[in-house]
């Protein structure tokens, strides 16, 4: 392959994902290899975005998603003003919709260290309670002798 085309596995291993991702991924009409025979070549576009659509589902944008987002950008570069504000508008969507989670997660977390707080009291209490326990038997024992 030249240096500005690629093949499936060379994607795969640079991306770490699998073939069969990738060929999924061009099913669903996310990208879109020539083909010289059976094989696919992937040009730098479509490298670009294998690396949008990972990144997308890291963070938590569906394929549905990725792929209105690109429909709108690649018909976005006529300068249609509509399509821009569409695709802001899904962008705002989107950083709200991180927003909440990330607040979703911080109240989790907090929720989590009352929960591991509680824990360990009762474990400390249990621990105490052993400890007087064993006390009191060596106590017993020696009055015993």
């Amino acid at each position: 392959m030249s240096p500005s085309t690629y093949s499936i596995s060379d994607l795969a291993g640079e991306f770490d994902v699998t073939t069969r991702s990738i060929r999924f991924y061009e099913d669903q009409k996310l990208l879109f290899p020539t083909r010289r025979g059976q094989t696919r070549i992937f040009s730098g576009p479509d490298r670009v975005r294998l690396k949008l659509i990972l990144r997308g589902k890291r963070l938590g944008f569906s394929l549905a998603e990725t792929r209105e987002l690109f429909e709108l950008w690649d018909e976005s570069t006529t300068g249609s003003m509509k399509q821009l504000e569409l695709l802001m508008t899904k962008i705002q969507e989107k950083k709200l919709a991180l927003e909440q989670q990330l607040n979703d997660i911080a109240m989790l977390q907090l929720e989590l260290d009352s929960a591991e707080n509680r824990c360990l009291d009762a474990m400390n209490e249990l621990n105490e309670e052993q400890t007087g326990l064993e006390q009191h038997d060596l106590a017993l024992t020696r009055n015993a002798r």
